[in-house]
């Protein structure tokens, strides 16, 4: 069904923000793509405006689609990046905050600001821009809010103590919001991807391994034996922002390796 929507995706340039914002123009939604102008410093590289510039040219063919950059952990920037795109497109339908970090290590020795970083973009960041956007929320009628957590949100793993804790945090939060924004009728819910060959995974949790190696294992590991992709995320986050009587579930597309 074609809603003519105005969606927001943070992290929105590359990898599974990409994918989604290229499900809700496929379902007849405007998209703002939002995501950092380069410069930032981490263990992989993050998104950068020539990624933006590139994304909405890819996208471009598919509806209506622009972009604005963004640190979700600068209020101002939020409140900016609501601003531009209310502007650009008259309001906000859905927020997906899918902004993430990682970071892995005992945590015997996992650097305090690894950890501050973490939790910075991955939960104060979902905090900041869904404070932002909630009054452009309010006057929707049809309104959602979807959060990009983890299968590691629903499951700790060995040396992933600060991405795992940041996770549940996402997952608790989305419960909490679902039941605050229900009587404005918002629906808030959680999308927990479960391993997405992105930059993530290529070029820090098996960094070096290759490809062929990535699939090998995935093959092993995954019971319906192959990775995720940001198109299962995007098919996933549109039914979570159109589905009206869903609201506050932590969804796995993991092909079987989360179950609950």
């Amino acid at each position: 069904m074609v809603s003519g929507r105005t969606v927001l995706v943070t992290g929105g340039a590359r990898g599974i923000g990409k994918g989604i914002a290229q499900a809700f123009l496929e379902a007849g939604e405007r998209v703002v793509i939002a995501d950092l102008g380069g410069g930032e410093d981490w263990n992989y590289a993050l998104g950068s405006s020539a990624q933006m510039a590139e994304a909405v040219a890819d996208l471009s063919p598919l509806g209506e689609v622009d972009a604005v950059p963004l640190d979700v952990t600068d209020a101002e920037a939020c409140s900016a990046a609501v601003a531009f795109t209310r502007e650009r497109f008259g309001g906000i339908d859905v927020l997906v905050n899918n902004a993430g970090v990682v970071d892995s290590g005992p945590v015997e020795s996992f650097p305090v600001e690894s950890w501050d970083r973490i939790f910075d973009v991955n939960v104060k960041g979902i905090y900041l821009m869904t404070q932002a956007a909630l009054p452009a929320l309010r006057e929707s009628n049809d309104a959602a809010v979807v959060n990009t957590a983890s299968v590691a949100g629903k499951r700790g793993s060995r040396n992933m103590s600060a991405y795992c804790a940041s996770k549940f945090a996402v997952v608790g939060f989305t419960q909490s919001l679902a039941q605050e924004f229900a009587p404005d009728g918002i629906r808030v819910n959680a999308l927990c991807p479960g391993i997405v060959g992105t930059a993530m995974w290529h070029d820090h949790l098996m960094a070096n391994q290759g490809e062929e190696a990535f699939e090998t294992r995935m093959a092993e590991l995954i019971p319906l034996g192959r990775p995720q992709t940001a198109a299962d995320m995007g098919q996933a986050a549109v039914y979570l922002a159109s589905a009206r009587n869903v609201s506050g579930i932590a969804l796995a597309v993991a092909g079987g390796l989360e179950m609950h």
